[in-house]
């Protein structure tokens, strides 16, 4: 299977891949996609976060081998469930639990140790194994579904990136706001482009779509049609 084919050989669908920076709509986007194709959406970040909430309920260590076995013999699921998906640890679904501040903070810690992102990777490819689904994130298109048959990277002028993190916080859009909010994901943008675990780039096969001066429907409409062209069934 390919980026390019325009059937599919999975038993439901096709896997969409969505990447791009920070700021860039990838997971908005990758949600309405799902929804418009009654696919489920498979968010990374959530299984991220089960790890730290587990970690941090059951008091786990921080040492590489403590981890390590921990994560052996944890029961970690993820199951698509159009339009959505939904994770299982140990067999409970820890809900709220995932959006807890503490969780939150935990889980950026949690999602740079490479034990950790191998687990996820395993767990993220067995949810996506039949197809019917889009994935979004830095390194899905590169890392998790390399044969995805669409892989998109989103991209736009990073003022806009940092008006949409303004926006999406809640915060008033100043000239020392959008100046600081542009530094940090320049910032952010170097780091995820230059770590030596799945850095941040485009597939070989990625369509890059520009959003900066997109409606977000636009972008979702251009995906959608992309994703038709490539074997998708709406509904």
């Amino acid at each position: 299977m390919s980026g390019g084919r325009g059937e599919t050989e999975r038993a439901d669908g096709i896997v969409i891949a969505i990447d791009g920076p920070a700021a860039s709509g990838k997971s908005t986007t990758a949600r309405r996609v799902a929804e418009r194709l009654g696919y489920a959406h498979l968010n990374s970040g959530l299984l991220y976060r089960a790890v730290a909430w587990v970690g941090l309920r059951d008091a786990w260590g921080q040492g590489r081998d403590e981890v390590g076995r921990e994560l052996a013999r944890l029961d970690l699921e993820m199951e698509a469930r159009p339009p959505s998906a939904s994770v299982r640890v140990r067999g409970e679904e820890p809900g709220h639990e995932l959006t807890a501040p503490q969780t939150a903070a935990r889980a950026s810690t949690v999602a740079a140790r490479p034990e950790v992102r191998a687990r996820v990777l395993e767990v993220l490819r067995s949810a996506g194994t039949n197809g019917r689904v889009v994935c979004d994130g830095r390194d899905i298109g590169t890392v998790v579904f390399p044969e995805a048959e669409l892989k998109v990277f989103l991209v736009a002028d990073p003022v806009e990136r940092a008006r949409r993190r303004l926006r999406d916080h809640g915060e008033p859009e100043t000239a020392e706001r959008l100046d600081r909010a542009a530094r940090e994901l320049a910032e952010r943008d170097e780091r995820d482009a230059s770590r030596e675990l799945a850095p941040l780039r485009p597939a070989a096969e990625s369509v890059l779509i520009d959003t900066t001066r997109m409606d977000p429907e636009e972008v979702v409409e251009e995906i959608v049609a992309l994703a038709v062209a490539r074997g998708a069934r709406i509904g």
